[in-house]
């Protein structure tokens, strides 16, 4: 039981992996189009979101960005750990940003 418990740790750790990885791309398109109204806000003389939303999104993009290329690049618990902090950062980004 121990070798199939061991397997079906890592299955789960790996589909954890894989659903953080589309966290993780979300939150750079997500930050992209954050920066890209800002642009376009600024060209048209309407207002955008504003340079500190565009930071929040740009910094929680290449934190979560670098949690899931450390995930990938792991095993075991650490892959976990790096997951978590991917979640954990799309999360923040959604609660401060969007929902607040």
């Amino acid at each position: 039981m121990g070798e199939r418990g061991g397997r079906a740790a890592e299955v789960v750790v790996r589909v954890l992996r894989g659903f953080s990885g589309v966290i993780a791309a979300g939150t750079v398109v997500l930050a992209l189009v954050v920066v890209g109204a800002e642009v376009l806000g600024y060209r048209r003389g309407f207002p955008g979101p504003g340079a500190a939303d565009v930071a929040w999104h740009v910094a929680g993009a290449v934190v979560a960005l670098g949690a899931q290329i450390f995930a990938d690049r792991r095993h075991g618990f650490a892959a976990f750990c790096g997951s978590l902090v991917v979640f954990a950062v799309a999360g923040y980004l959604l609660w401060a940003q969007w929902w607040n």
